[in-house]
């Protein structure tokens, strides 16, 4: 869920707020929060040329992505305990600040610091405890953030080595420290050492819907629910108090999270009949993403149980085993319907249901 600044498609900073809702309130809002959002625009195109080049060319080994890392190797210990380094950002633009709380270290009483530093927390347990992952890099490397970055910020990113997070002006938005938000963003780190997905078109809108699917499950799983007790919505609880919405995405209803005169409308689709064609957004990966998002949503309402159980493994075996940045939603629907077929067998009832959900959001395998 990011509004990716890019020096290449390969390599996107990746922030939650998508253009085209910055251009909207650029035009419909008031003189001052017009110049938040062009200024905004302007900040972040600068982050794009400044940008340095993390990304690996090649995933990791599939041993230290976890491909087939079980849950018992994580039990024994294989895995290490998170390195977490919280910075603060004193509303200043150089990353990553002050440190003020490491791995460790008893909670600080500073609520955005501790809730960075407990996020990154259950991020990394999913993927560990879930998915026998060490880190976003399958290496064990530290998890660092950054609160308070810049003064009235409004937006959050992964830049390629950390996150940052804005407090928001508390009038668009009034915070950024939401599990699913900072579960999004590190799921881009995840993606980013899994061997990448351009950022653009319907690789791109991949990405963005694979980070959106972690941070649910993150969300999810820190909260106990199972599938049928989740709200399936990315970033509650972040718009302002006068915004006219519940989120910034709906997997459950993409299209419905918001609809407010100075954000726009949600204009995420569900159904290839309604697929959005733009040069904007890196060519719609904030809208397009809605659709692979549902596809997920549908299959783990026809399983059952956890998100983060089978349909999580799906969705991560799928992803270390992919090997293609430029993958098409058919693509990726086709790895998903592989790796189902690996963890539960040929001819399952998992099977029948993931293929009949490619097939419900107008996607045949």
């Amino acid at each position: 869920m990011c509004f990716s600044l890019t020096c290449s498609t390969h390599h996107p900073i990746n922030c939650i707020i998508p253009p085209y809702m910055l251009k909207v309130m650029a035009l419909r809002g008031d003189e001052k929060t017009a110049q938040m959002a062009r200024t905004l625009l302007k900040q972040t195109e600068k982050l794009r040329e400044e940008r340095a080049e993390h990304n690996s060319p090649t995933p990791p080994p599939a041993a230290e992505r976890g491909v087939f890392v079980s849950r018992a190797v994580t039990e024994a210990g294989s895995l290490c305990c998170p390195e977490r380094r919280i910075h603060d950002g004193e509303f200043k633009a150089a990353l990553p600040g002050k440190l003020i709380r490491s791995e460790g270290d008893p909670a600080t009483g500073d609520a955005d610091a501790d809730l960075a530093y407990d996020g990154a927390g259950e991020v990394f347990g999913l993927f560990a405890e879930e998915y026998g992952r060490n880190s976003l890099d399958g290496a064990g490397m530290p998890l660092v953030a950054t609160v308070r970055h810049r003064r009235n910020y409004n937006n959050a990113f992964w830049d390629g080595t950390q996150m940052a997070y804005g407090t928001g002006d508390g009038k668009l938005f009034q915070t950024f420290l939401e599990l699913s938000v900072i579960g999004h963003e590190m799921a881009h780190g995840v993606i980013q050492h899994s061997g990448g997905l351009i950022y653009e078109n319907q690789s791109g809108a991949l990405n963005e819907s694979i980070a959106d699917v972690f941070g649910s499950l993150a969300l999810q799983r820190s909260l106990g629910q199972q599938v049928h007790e989740a709200d399936w919505l990315v970033g509650r609880g972040i718009l302002g108090p006068g915004i006219n919405g519940v989120a910034l995405r709906s997997m459950k209803a993409p299209g419905t999270a918001y609809s407010d005169d100075l954000l726009g409308q949600d204009p995420q689709p569900w159904h290839m009949d309604h697929f959005v064609t733009t040069t904007d957004d890196n060519g719609g990966v904030h809208i397009n993403s809605g659709i692979p998002n549902h596809a997920f949503y549908l299959f783990c309402n026809y399983i059952g149980g956890k998100s983060w159980d089978l349909p999580g493994r799906v969705w991560y075996r799928a992803l270390q085993n992919l090997n293609n940045p430029m993958a098409t939603f058919a693509d990726w629907a086709d790895q998903t319907m592989d790796a189902v077929i690996e963890l539960t067998g040929m001819g399952s009832i998992e099977t029948q249901m993931l293929r009949r959900t490619w097939k419900l959001v107008g996607i045949s395998i």
